[in-house]
């Protein structure tokens, strides 16, 4: 996305919207330090992840909203996270058109630095969806005081040479990718929900994607616990069986006035004969994927500020396919305002 585009969208929002409404401008910023032991990519040590956004939001007209998230993907890249219009018929129903964020599990609509608490993204959600998957199309979502649901239609996932590079914004077949996502809130403390996805991946329009996932999250006066289960199945052409993708992360964390220790687990198999490095084309296979990870974190955050968050955690990385020692510490300084 060039700049001079980003620039204009942000003049429409600043000059037109505030004849109906005012304006609410936030924004965020963070960088992570990462070292790692001799095997690993971070063996020099490397400040990296450098992240900044701007999020303008507001109401043009009675019950019709906005928003307008512009995000930095690398130190020299800015692209629109969101960008979506919509109606609030009431707290059970509303709908959006536009660009959003896909609500596939809880991580994806809360990935920026400022609202979690692990530096890195969880295995199976850097891995099996595209990182900070977006959709364009329609999104239908509501409330009430026992359950909430998301029911979305857009152009969906292409496919890459693996799971993760799936994400485009002009459909690639004349199928469209469908989704949704269901939760329960069980009291005030515990939400559980459900989501789901599927949608044709190639030019040909004959091989799909599909994904189930699981999330779950309790939390007390200065307990949170947390964790999202996700799997998926990829067709291939013939000879090829179907890849397949599992994974899953628990996260725990006890907070002690403005300091709260925490210790995570993530596990994540990925297995497709046909996709990887090399694959080019639609019948034209690559080496294969084969991966079987897991990680145990321990780490420490500090809320130096409301605004102000600060990441420490070193991550006991283990690669059933390797025998490496690549074990990282992290480091992470995130601001929102």
């Amino acid at each position: 996305m060039k700049y001079r585009m980003i620039l204009g969208l942000m003049g429409v929002a600043l000059l037109v919207c505030p004849s109906s409404g005012q304006v609410r401008i936030s924004g965020y910023l963070s960088l992570s330090y990462l070292q790692g032991q001799r095997q690993s990519p971070f063996s020099q040590g490397s400040f990296q992840d450098s992240q900044a956004g701007l999020i303008f939001s507001g109401e043009f007209a009675p019950r019709f909203s906005y928003t307008l998230e512009i995000r930095s993907k690398d130190v020299s890249r800015f692209e629109i996270e969101q960008a979506w219009a919509g109606f609030l018929a009431s707290e059970a129903f509303q709908t959006r058109v536009g660009l959003f964020l896909v609500p596939f599990g809880r991580y994806n609509e809360s990935n920026r630095a400022f609202q979690t608490r692990l530096v890195g993204v969880p295995l199976p959600a850097g891995e099996i969806y595209p990182a900070s998957w977006r959709e364009i199309g329609v999104i239908t979502l509501g409330k009430t005081k026992t359950f909430t649901y998301v029911a979305y239609l857009g152009n969906g996932l292409a496919e890459g040479g693996n799971l993760a590079s799936g994400q485009q914004f002009r459909d690639n077949n004349p199928d469209k990718g469908r989704g949704g996502r269901v939760g329960v809130l069980l009291g005030r403390s515990t939400e559980v929900g459900v989501s789901y996805y599927s949608g044709k991946i190639d030019t040909e329009n004959m091989r799909g994607i599909s994904m189930l996932g699981a999330d779950a999250a309790w939390s007390s006066q200065d307990i949170q616990i947390s964790g999202e289960y996700i799997k998926a199945e990829i067709e291939n052409p013939a000879p090829y069986t179907k890849g397949r993708a599992e994974g899953f992360y628990v996260l725990g964390t006890v907070r002690f006035g403005s300091v709260a220790p925490l210790v995570a687990y993530q596990k994540f198999r990925y297995e497709d004969a046909f996709h990887g490095v090399g694959q080019t084309g639609t019948l034209s296979p690559g080496l294969g994927i084969f991966e079987n990870r897991s990680l145990w974190a321990i780490g420490l955050t500090a809320a130096l500020h409301p605004n102000v968050l600060l990441k420490a955690e070193y991550d006991f990385n283990k690669d059933a396919n390797l025998a490496l020692k690549y074990n990282v510490f992290r480091a992470q300084a995130a601001v929102h305002f």
